[in-house]
């Protein structure tokens, strides 16, 4: 299960196949990503059609910033103008991913291998403009009380 979190919104619980329907393009993640395995769709495709479903309008500035999160803690911000290219990987051979899933984030034109993330729980599409540009990852150092209740 990832949860989408949309500035406005209440979040959006999905699972990958229902993501990669939305996508409505599937392709190789090998096409973007030289030797990685599996099926994938565009983050951007995705995020149209979302914001399309949930009636947002089509003229609202895009988000500035994507911040994956990761079941292991790992955390991504990852400036909307890096996610060019960005590909979910969300199957492999038509198999959900057993390994790294539920689903994982490539971006191909990042600042940092550090942005492709794998085993992604969440996805914030953030609006920030004073960070505009800046990417930032790491491990959450900081945890809500209802958060340490949470098993992930």
């Amino acid at each position: 299960m990832i949860t989408v979190y949309y500035p406005g919104l209440q979040p959006v619980k999905t699972i990958p196949e229902d993501m990669a329907r939305l996508a409505g393009r599937v392709f190789q993640a090998s096409d973007r990503v030289p030797g990685a395995a599996g099926e994938a769709f565009d983050i951007g495709e995705w995020l149209a059609r979302f914001r399309e479903q949930q009636g947002i309008d089509p003229q609202a500035p895009l988000p500035t910033h994507l911040k994956i999160e990761a079941a292991d803690t790992f955390e991504a911000i990852i400036p909307w103008e890096q996610l060019t290219d960005a590909s979910v990987q969300f199957a492999i051979d038509g198999a959900p991913l057993l390994k790294n899933g539920p689903i994982r984030l490539y971006v191909p034109n990042g600042s940092s291998e550090c942005l492709n993330v794998k085993s992604v729980v969440g996805c914030r599409f953030l609006q920030d403009e004073e960070k505009r540009g800046e990417a930032s990852f790491g491990f959450k150092q900081t945890f809500s009380a209802d958060e340490m209740r949470i098993k992930r």
